[in-house]
């Protein structure tokens, strides 16, 4: 009977002094933890897309409240979110220019031509692997295998008559179609810009009308007629920038291929 009050007794006093080390060891290296950060990281929707620069949602709340981002640095989360953040943080809330992706690609499947019977998989990376990087005349158009569509956790693109188009109610500019399509035709741009080029070919006029209808052929009537100065041609292309343009209409009007939306 002794034996055992004192076995018992061993284990109780290593018992005590395993609790108290670990007491110690715990008040020495824990990790303070702040507040504000986990008051914003409830409010943040917890989709870890990345389309705010960091990995994870985690990753943005520990930088809101360290100041690091604005309240308003989720795209995800929109005006809403940014608002309760914001008075998380005891800021004004700062209104966020809303951005949404656009595809530079108005060649469907009546426009754009077909150089061969495609019959690979329905990957647009995988297609980039065959002759002419696809079966489409044009190697900078939309291929319309839905690469882009496969990465939106928002249900925010279809394939329309062989090309991508975006919803913007939908879209919440988290920028994986960007990085996923291998033709590097999707941006995001002002969701309120009225004038875009839909095309990404830098072909030439006459390489272009061979491909597609709906393609630009570097004519510069567009730059041309652009009083405010916020259209340049490069490599062929004419480019709209949002910041510059007054969506006067002239450009519009002047395109010969209509394709600036």
């Amino acid at each position: 009977m002794t034996g055992i009050l004192i076995a018992v007794a061993v284990v109780a006093g290593v018992g005590i002094v395993i609790g108290i080390l670990l007491g110690v060891a715990g008040e020495k290296f824990k990790v303070e933890v702040d507040e504000k950060e986990i008051a914003v990281r409830e409010l943040l929707p917890g989709n870890n897309c990345g389309g705010c620069g960091y990995p994870g949602c985690d990753g943005l709340a520990a930088a809101i409240a360290k100041g690091e981002m604005p309240p308003s640095a989720c795209p995800v989360g929109g005006e809403a979110v940014a608002a309760k953040i914001s008075e998380v943080m005891g800021v004004e809330n700062a209104e966020n220019t809303r951005y949404v992706a656009f595809v530079k690609c108005a060649g469907d499947c009546e426009k754009a031509k077909d150089v061969y019977e495609y019959v690979g998989p329905r990957d647009c990376k995988l297609a980039q692997n065959n002759p002419n990087s696809g079966p489409k005349a044009c190697t900078y158009g939309c291929t319309g295998y839905g690469s882009c569509k496969a990465v939106c956790e928002f249900g925010a693109i279809d394939i329309i008559d062989g090309i991508a188009v975006i919803n913007k109610e939908k879209c919440k500019a988290c920028g994986k179609c960007v990085t996923e399509c291998p033709r590097h035709l999707i941006e995001l741009v002002p969701y309120d810009a009225e004038r875009l080029v839909r095309c990404n070919s830098h072909d030439k006029g006459l390489q272009v009308k061979a491909a597609c209808s709906a393609g630009c052929i570097g004519c510069t009537l567009c730059a041309r007629n652009c009083e405010a100065g916020a259209i340049t041609i490069d490599r062929n292309l004419a480019h709209i920038d949002p910041e510059k343009c007054t969506n006067c209409g002239a450009c519009k009007a002047k395109c010969p291929v209509k394709i600036i939306s």
